[in-house]
Order: structure tokens, then C-alpha cells, then sequence
């Protein structure tokens, strides 16, 4: 994916939003905004509010519902609910509404994506749609699921490819206006892994870029969105990923080869554990 095909939104799960944060961001051009209701112990809206003041109104925003203090849930007076308690916090309507990991129950996914749809319909959001951290216990409830404006799965080099793989096929059925993408550092880019990488076989023309910068670059590719949610209480530290989605391209070929060779090590590690259980119940008692 070419870096004028991307955009990058502040995420605020582990990082809740401080004020120079926020203007530093819309100072790098950083103009969209990644929370939910359940972030900072459910206080996410209030702080962001109290934090932003008319800032706020300059960021594209996503929310997400799906979490309450008393667990999570999809029913759809509960979702209508918290959608008008999130404009009320946010003191604006949010942009885009997507459901907090409907995987844990994905038997509600239909009914929760029609609240939703009619959330929109009336003017409430602009956009609504999903956002899963494991995709594949949906793939089997989309009947009667309406097509989201966005999709939002796992992105980059630490997702395994069966979530990968999960995540292509309910964007297949789905058919959303948009994808997008999160976690592209596995949620620690403090990991040691990403100042050991090495990135440039994925790099057009093989050149060299600071790891987590080129991490994240290689994190629209796999698999393709166009826009990811990084999260960072530090200026200069998204400074340099918001370099990332301007200044690095990768190599489509490379990203295509790999993840093949990631479904092809999956499919050898599934056998091997196979044999192995097979073998231990082969054993006498």
C-alpha cells in the first residue's frame, strides 16, 4: 500500500488523552481519534471531553460500544442507551460507532448491527461498524448482518493467521466501505522484537527505515486498511509514526509471500499438535 493511501488516528486504550497530546496531534496532521466507552475505567468520553475542550471538534472520532461496568452486551436498548450517553460526555456526536468485539456474542451481531444502521439513518453518527479482536467466531452469524461503513481488525506483523485469515473472510461477506486497522505492534511497541526486526525485505526496494516506523507501514498491508489506531502518550514518539505513513512504502509481493508462509507455518504447527495428541491417546492407560 502506497503511504498517500494512509492515515493514522491516535488510539487511547492504554493512553488517555492529555491536551498538548491532542493538539501535537492535529499539529502533525493526526486528525482522527480511536476510543470506546469502557477505556480509563469508563470515564474515556468524560476525560477526552474535559481534556480536548473545542479541540474536540477538529478530530474525526470513533467510538466503540459493546462494554458495560457490569460486562458486555449487544442488546440493542442497552447499545441505543449508550450511544446518547456517548454524545452527551463527548458534548458532539461521535463520527463513526462501531461494536466492541461482538465475538462474545456474535449470536447478537445481527440484531446489535440494525440498531446501529437506525442510529445512522437518524443522523446520530455518520458511520457505524464493527470492530473484533478475533473474527472467527462471527464467520458463522452474519446472516442478516447489514453492511458495516467499516470493518476494524487486528493489523500487522504480530497477528497470527488464522486471525488474519478470519479477518479477510468476514470483510469478504461484509463487504464494508471501509477497513481499517489496530494494535499494529501487538499492543507493546515497547517489545524488544521491534528494534531486533529486520523490516527490509517487506520495504520497497529494500531500504532501510527505524523498525517500529517500518512496522507500522507494514501493518497496512497485512492485511490491506487504510487506516490504523496507534496508540502513544508521546508527541515525538507519534511524530515518528505519523513519518511512517507518509514516507515508507512497502513491497505488496514481499506482504503477499508472507502471509502465505504465515498459513503455511500455521497449517505445519496444526498437524504437529495433531500428531502429538493423537500419539499421547494411542498411548496404554
Amino acid at each position: 500500500m502506497r503511504p498517500a493511501d494512509r492515515r493514522l488516528a491516535l488510539g487511547l486504550y492504554r493512553a488517555g488523552p492529555r491536551r498538548h497530546l491532542l493538539a501535537a496531534a492535529l499539529d502533525l496532521g493526526v486528525t482522527a481519534l480511536d476510543t470506546a466507552t469502557n477505556y480509563q475505567h469508563h470515564q474515556a468520553h468524560r476525560v477526552l471531553a474535559d481534556q480536548a475542550g473545542q479541540l474536540l471538534h477538529r478530530f474525526d472520532l470513533t467510538t466503540k460500544i459493546g462494554y458495560f461496568p457490569d460486562g458486555h452486551d449487544l442488546d440493542p436498548d442497552r447499545l441505543r442507551a449508550a450511544a446518547d450517553q456517548a454524545n452527551r460526555d463527548l458534548g458532539r456526536p461521535p463520527d463513526t460507532l462501531l461494536l466492541h468485539n461482538p465475538e462474545h456474542d456474535p449470536a447478537g451481531l445481527a440484531r446489535a448491527s440494525e440498531e446501529l444502521v437506525r442510529l445512522r439513518e437518524r443522523g446520530r453518527i455518520r458511520r457505524w461498524g464493527v470492530a473484533t479482536w478475533n473474527p472467527a467466531p462471527l464467520l458463522a452469524h452474519l446472516d442478516g448482518v447489514p453492511r458495516p461503513d467499516v470493518l476494524m481488525t487486528r493489523a500487522g506483523l504480530a497477528v497470527p493467521a488464522h486471525i488474519l485469515d478470519a479477518g479477510d473472510r468476514l470483510a469478504e461477506h461484509l463487504r464494508p466501505e471501509n477497513r481499517w486497522g489496530m494494535a499494529p505492534f501487538g499492543g507493546n511497541p515497547a517489545d524488544p522484537l521491534w528494534k531486533q526486526l529486520d523490516t527490509r525485505p517487506f520495504l520497497a526496494g529494500r531500504r532501510t527505515a527505524p523498525a517500529l516506523q517500518a512496522a507500522l507501514a507494514i501493518a497496512y498491508g497485512t492485511p490491506a486498511v487504510a487506516r490504523i489506531a496507534a496508540g502513544t502518550s508521546d508527541p515525538a514518539h507519534l511524530a515518528e509514526l505519523a513519518t511512517a505513513t507518509t514516507d515508507i512504502e512497502t513491497d505488496p509481493d514481499t506482504l503477499s509471500r508472507y502471509r502465505t508462509l504465515l498459513r503455511e507455518a500455521a497449517t505445519v504447527r496444526e498437524h504437529r499438535e495433531a500428531g502429538g495428541d493423537n500419539a499421547r491417546a494411542a498411548e496404554p492407560g
